[in-house]
């Protein structure tokens, strides 16, 4: 019998992407899928029901969550939602499991598989199934968009026959793809870039977008392609040498992350007071508590004539593409356990092992089982 992969409308605030397009659907019903979707999940990134063509529809949230068999999400399913899934059910998203206890308690409790898109193994083969890489992209396209509009300045050098105006400086703070997409952008409208990562590998990637790397003499490479904690006399070094090229900065975006713990902190509030009037920040990691000390998630916090924009689900904003690109990534994730329609996993397949946040009624994350049950 054919496996029924689901997707809802999503109902978490401001969340305006859909785990499945019509392109993608199609591309699930190809391999012998069948596709239940509750009505209107792809209106608000602009994919209205009729563009499904090879789709059954359900008239609510819950009779998708009943009858879907693998279940395809943006966001984190929440309690309410967890408790309608069938008990053989499949969850396949972002599980946000740091943050999300409760949720991932659940899952263990109802003994459902889920995948964690954000826990997909950074190899090559997964390259294409790289969730947080593809909305990354798109989070460092938007901030940059974001500081232009809110900074009372060109970014490009101008002449004209009042005069040249100069351009605009702006530093990247993290290059990692979110950094790296920011880079590009800031680059494109004309701005003069500068771009700092503790990962002394990104040197050459910087480098080679146009901008100057920002020289700190601190490295903190770490496993996985992410930086490892800082120790303090470390941080201090990197904070004085940064400080004074955020003083220098009309815009700063920053991007910098740590998978599962609070972001660190590296625009203090006395490096803000030494930035001009009318400079603007954008921290993307606003979600994750932020890399400035003044930024408030969701809002626009002026201090000291210097806005600071506390950016959240920059991806939503951008909500086609990214609802393509995310799409795509859940697709070639699941396609290799799809076997003529049918649903079969390989558990010795490193992508679905390390990736998988609870089966059996086990929490498999090692990291999350630690923080959620003490576990070794």
């Amino acid at each position: 019998m054919s496996v029924t992969i689901g997707a809802l409308r999503e109902s978490a605030p401001q969340e305006t992407r859909v785990a499945l397009v019509p392109e993608v659907a199609d591309k699930f019903v190809k391999e012998g899928a069948r596709i239940l979707l509750e009505h209107g999940a792809g209106e608000r990134a602009r994919f209205p029901d009729s563009l499904y063509k090879s789709v059954a529809w359900a008239d609510s949230a819950a009779q998708v969550l009943h009858g879907a068999d693998v279940l395809l999400s943006v966001q984190p399913l929440s309690l309410e939602q967890i408790a309608q899934l069938r008990d053989s059910a499949v969850v396949i998203g972002f599980m946000q499991a740091h943050a999300r206890g409760a949720e991932v308690r659940a899952l263990q409790a109802r003994g459902i598989t889920s995948f964690a898109m954000e826990l997909v193994p950074r190899i090559s083969r997964a390259q294409s199934m790289d969730a947080l890489s593809s909305q990354a992209a798109i989070a460092g396209y938007k901030a940059v968009l974001i500081a232009a509009s809110h900074l009372q300045k060109f970014f490009p050098m101008l002449t004209t026959a009042a005069g040249t105006i100069r351009p605009a400086q702006a530093l990247v703070i993290g290059a990692g793809v979110a950094g790296l997409q920011a880079i590009a952008t800031a680059r494109r409208l004309g701005a003069v870039v500068e771009a700092y990562d503790v990962r002394s590998a990104t040197r050459e990637q910087v480098k080679s977008l146009g901008a100057k790397f920002v020289d700190t003499g601190v490295s903190a490479d770490g496993a996985g392609g992410y930086a490892r904690e800082l120790t303090p006399e470390e941080r201090a070094r990197q904070q004085e040498v940064l400080d004074a090229r955020i003083a220098a900065a009309d815009a700063v975006i920053t991007t910098a992350s740590v998978p599962g713990r609070p972001a660190p902190k590296i625009i203090s509030r006395a490096a803000v007071e030494r930035m001009r009037p009318g400079a603007v920040v954008v921290d993307i990691a606003a979600e994750q508590g932020g890399n400035c000390e003044l930024t408030r998630a969701g809002e626009v916090f002026e201090h000291h004539g210097v806005q600071i924009i506390g950016a959240v689900n920059l991806a939503a904003q951008l909500a086609y593409n990214a609802s393509e690109m995310y799409a795509r990534n859940l697709f070639n994730f699941l396609k290799p356990a799809l076997a003529k329609g049918e649903l079969a996993i390989d558990w010795n397949d490193e992508v679905f092992a390390q990736s998988c946040l609870t089966r059996g009624g086990q929490i498999k994350h090692a990291a999350t089982a630690q923080a959620l049950e003490g576990a070794t």
